[in-house]
């Protein structure tokens, strides 16, 4: 590793500096290019820069149609600083204000507006950020140090759909990822800091052997992928996790993905093969995007010829040691056979039409896509762009047809979708940490 320690740090940078440039038809088919490496530089004739195409966070503007969306959700925050997506009974009202507000939605919702550039110490959306990290801090304090939950609100549409630790883990991911934006000496700083390692503590213990968090739900599938990144945030924040656990995490959703059938099944993703692609694609992401910028950081050092497939003997012939190249080969090679699946309606579909668990496995496939990186990102984002800019409401958000039904909980999920390439930390902490850390450390 150390050989090209240097070369991982330029890629690093060129991640953060690049850009793509992809031709999209208008119904291109949702592919990478073969052998690990992509068209996006191949024009330029030079044999050494033929790699990676650079997802970077976009320097336009966002299309109109999200910026209603984030005006609506902005609207939608009750005086607490929280929002709510109602109860599992009561799935009738869309009325943002006239539901209970829960700490998965108010820390999904407010991940939107991090996602898009929001700010807890400045810009549009710094009261709603503080209001809501405010709201959740005051949430874990109030809760059972002991127990797995952090709330004891129960039946929520999140919870009855998804699982009873989804307000944990939704709500470590967004602790985690305000933290990093809190200076020290902000007031917020060290309140974030204690409830997200009360909440780190609880997903860990709840979590199964088998690597899935329970919960009894209607598609758990989901939860459990939302627990494995809420484990990866705490890793990027700089919390000591128990890398054993997220080895579990990742192990147990990579698994509902077969190689050789190309296709994708769980016992609690409620039949429906989407649930479960989505949260097997998200698992094997960061590790497939690592396993590409090691071999394409080698290409560029001439350690490898410039046609080198991603593969295990290549990651090794590099010095990487044999568990971790394995792991890391098997994670490529299982992203690039889940990208045919995106062109395949039937399984996009989901349940036949779109309640919040469509909307959510489309926002893990897109943060799925800019992690491993490729070309698919751009070709998924237009599909997904025109897909939802023809289904929203008019008052600018997007709602949902069965299930979680919540117009808030929906409409944060594909604003998330839509905008997975402006979220910084995306392009670099994770993939960086898994391409530089020790086998024994992942």
């Amino acid at each position: 590793m150390k050989l090209f320690s240097t070369s991982l740090t330029a890629l690093m940078l060129a991640l953060l500096m690049g850009c793509v440039t992809v031709l999209l038809d208008s119904k291109p088919p949702i592919a990478d290019s073969t052998g690990g490496t992509t068209g996006a530089d191949s024009t330029t004739g030079d044999p050494t820069t033929v790699g990676v195409a650079h997802i970077v966070a976009p320097k336009e503007a966002l299309a109109p149609f999200i910026d209603d969306a984030l005006n609506w959700l902005a609207k939608a925050q009750h005086d607490s600083g929280g929002w709510g997506a109602g109860s599992h009974s009561s799935q009738q009202i869309r009325d943002p204000h006239k539901v209970q507000t829960d700490p998965a939605t108010t820390a999904f919702t407010a991940m939107a507006l991090l996602r898009v550039g929001g700010d807890p110490t400045s810009g549009k959306y710094k009261d709603h950020l503080r209001k809501a990290s405010e709201y959740l801090v005051r949430v874990v304090n109030e809760s059972d140090a002991n127990g797995p939950t952090i709330t004891t609100l129960q039946s929520t549409q999140p919870q009855s759909k998804l699982g009873q630790f989804i307000d944990t883990s939704m709500t470590l991911q967004f602790l985690s990822r305000i933290l990093r934006k809190l200076p020290d000496s902000d007031p917020l700083h060290t309140p974030v800091d204690k409830a997200l390692d009360k909440c780190l503590v609880k997903l860990q213990n709840s979590q199964k052997e088998d690597g899935s968090w329970g919960g009894g739900s209607w598609a758990g599938v989901l939860q459990s992928s939302v627990g494995c990144s809420a484990l990866e945030w705490a890793v990027a924040a700089g919390k000591e996790v128990d890398m054993d656990a997220l080895d579990r995490a990742r192990g147990h959703q990579k698994g509902n993905f077969n190689a050789e059938t190309g296709r994708a099944s769980a016992e609690d993703s409620a039949g429906i093969e989407l649930y479960a692609f989505a949260g097997s694609q998200r698992a094997a992401a960061s590790e497939a995007g690592a396993a590409r910028q090691i071999i394409e950081a080698a290409k560029r050092e001439g350690l490898l010829e410039a046609d080198a497939e991603c593969n295990e003997q290549n990651l090794r012939l590099v010095g990487i040691e044999a568990p971790k190249a394995a792991m890391l080969a098997d994670s490529f090679a299982q992203s690039r056979a889940q990208l045919a699946l995106l062109d395949n309606e039937q399984m996009l579909s989901g349940f036949g039409n779109n309640g919040g668990e469509e909307f959510l496995s489309y926002m893990l496939t897109s943060e799925s896509l800019v992690l491993q990186g490729g070309d698919a990102w751009p070709k998924w984002k237009h599909k997904m762009h025109t897909r939802m800019a023809k289904i929203q409401i008019s008052n600018g958000s997007w709602t949902g047809h069965h299930c979680i039904t919540s117009p808030v909980f929906c409409t944060a999920a594909v604003v998330q979708c839509l905008t997975a390439d402006r979220d910084e930390e995306l392009l670099r902490v994770l993939n960086d940490r898994d391409a530089q850390s020790k086998p024994e450390e992942v």
